[in-house]
């Protein structure tokens, strides 16, 4: 196991005391030394809101994009660098309403990148409006009367859409979403971990008590994850129980192995050597 210092960044996190995001953070840099990954060797990409901070607070590559746009971004750099370990970090928001059309077409194509979604069920940011993941009738400063919209359930829509690995996990038990984490970043394809984390400041519906009285592992019941029916009823379990762990995985070819091109090693390590005539032909081309 790598020395966690490796990943200290210089950055000192500003988020609020209690916020769940600590304990993703550290989950985070502990499964990465877990697995012997160098900071030089991962990249992590987030996008806009409170947990999408996560790259400054550590010593790794880091790209901060716009709204909803990660996992495309990650994409496109593992396909650049397919030796090279990608996380995605985002949030609720990021990831489930603005970006959740490119989560259905990250869960089929299988890029093999990890994407931890920060699940605090409110927009935090932006100072407490409903998200996608906020429960029918949530009061918020936008929402007074409650919010009139469904919540999406993210894991019943990456099983539906074709993703290999789909799991939740909880920062209250953070051994747990670490081992979560390890697992995901060590799957050959498209790993989706939810994490329930805990708004300290504008969601006092989802708090800490309420999880810790309610979640249980998978890993302590008889689930079957190679079980797909079994992970859609998993997945649909929310109320008086919830369950946390590995829910459904599934092995197939990754986005990168379906082009040749990337067979002869990363495209990042290659020397462009084009021909006069190649080049005369590609300056022609743009002018």
């Amino acid at each position: 196991m790598l020395d966690l210092r490796l990943y200290q960044g210089r950055e000192k996190p500003t988020w609020c005391p209690g916020c769940g995001d600590y304990g993703i953070l550290a989950a985070v840099k502990n499964a990465l030394a877990e697995l012997e990954i160098p900071p030089h060797r991962a990249l992590i990409v987030s996008g806009i809101g409170c947990g999408s901070k996560l790259p400054h607070y550590m010593k790794v590559n880091g790209f901060h994009g716009i709204h909803g746009r990660a996992l495309p971004i990650a994409t496109g750099a593992k396909l650049a660098n397919h030796e090279l370990t990608v996380l995605v970090v985002a949030g609720d928001g990021d990831s489930y309403g603005i970006g959740g059309n490119h989560l259905v077409h990250a869960c089929r194509r299988n890029p093999d990148i990890t994407h931890l979604v920060q699940d605090n069920r409110v927009y935090g940011l932006t100072k407490g409006q409903y998200s996608p993941t906020s429960e029918r009738g949530f009061l918020t400063v936008t929402s007074p009367e409650g919010s009139v919209e469904l919540a999406v359930n993210p894991l019943a829509l990456a099983i539906a859409a074709g993703a290999g690995f789909v799991a939740r996990g909880y920062v209250g038990d953070l051994k747990h979403l670490m081992g979560l984490i390890v697992r995901g970043v060590k799957h050959k394809g498209y790993a989706l971990i939810d994490i329930l984390q805990p708004c300290v400041t504008f969601n006092r519906v989802n708090t800490y008590e309420f999880y810790n009285e309610r979640v249980y592992r998978l890993e302590e019941t008889d689930h079957d994850p190679r079980d797909r029916l079994a992970a859609f009823r998993k997945a649909l379990e929310w109320g008086d129980r919830i369950p946390i762990g590995l829910f459904y995985r599934e092995e197939r070819p990754t986005h990168e192995e379906g082009f040749p091109a990337l067979r002869a090693g990363p495209l990042v390590e290659r020397e462009l050597k084009p021909t006069a005539e190649e080049f005369a032909a590609l300056k022609a081309e743009f002018l």
